[in-house]
């Protein structure tokens, strides 16, 4: 009789831990199998079958991620193909354009589910003072948000600053690439801006009519003392001369 004392398998569940997060596999199913049945080969067959059976969901999983990476990255080059054809040479952010249609669409579109659930009821037409009301607060509001020298903190760290533009306003232009690129580009536009100002005043007057009425008509009101101030500033020079 040997002295070596016999060799006794270790517990299962040490083997189980191995199989969930297995090391120095290569990429194919074919080896990370032959790995799994060395490995498994003291267990017993009932949980050898079902570590196998976990293992090949584990593959089936990193398969699709791959797959879906590699459909990501073709989307990719196609927009990057494209925007090379497009611009000529010239810097022009079709994916980040891309990106914006599709956040705005959305944002157009909860807004849309927020009025469904509200069941708001849609007016026949528009009142023509909440027209006006409307395009002055946009007016106003994107040149706040966009040129404001007060807002520039917060397009801070998406812009650039050039120089001083006007009355209580700078220039600024876009820094960096990719999504802070586009986020810049679309923060220093007062006419992108308005865009989604205007889907945002119109469901907020579907949801909250008064409410919105209050709002647009405080912008409004600040839109034409601004156009006062500067019309006085003009008026101040041509005397002045």
């Amino acid at each position: 009789m040997s002295a070596w004392p016999r060799r006794v398998p270790r517990a299962p569940r040490a083997y189980h831990r191995t199989v969930e997060r297995p090391s120095g596999i290569g990429p194919f199913p074919a080896a990370r199998k032959g790995y799994l049945v060395r490995r498994l080969a003291w267990v017993d067959p009932p949980l050898r079958r079902e570590s196998l059976r976990h293992a090949s969901v584990e593959v089936a999983v990193v398969q699709d991620s791959r797959e879906k990476g590699a459909g990501v990255r073709r989307i990719r080059g196609a927009f990057r193909r494209a925007g090379r054809a497009y611009s000529s040479g010239e810097e022009h952010r079709l994916g980040g354009h891309a990106g914006a249609v599709a956040a705005f669409g959305a944002y157009t579109a909860a807004w849309g589910a927020a009025v469904r659930l509200r069941k708001a009821p849609l007016p026949e037409r528009p009142e023509p003072w909440d027209v006006l009301f409307a395009a002055a607060a946009t007016f106003r509001l994107g040149r706040l948000l966009s040129k404001g020298s007060v807002t520039s903190p917060l397009r801070a760290p998406f812009t650039r600053y050039e120089e001083a533009s006007g009355p209580a306003e700078v220039s600024e232009s876009p820094r960096g690439n990719g999504v802070r690129a586009t986020v810049g580009e679309l923060v220093t536009c007062p006419f992108c801006l308005s865009v989604w100002l205007t889907a945002t005043a119109t469901g907020a007057a579907l949801l909250w009519p008064r409410a919105t009425r209050t709002v647009t008509g405080g912008l409004s009101v600040l839109a034409a003392a601004d156009a006062m101030q500067l019309g006085y500033d003009c008026l101040a020079q041509k005397n002045g001369e």
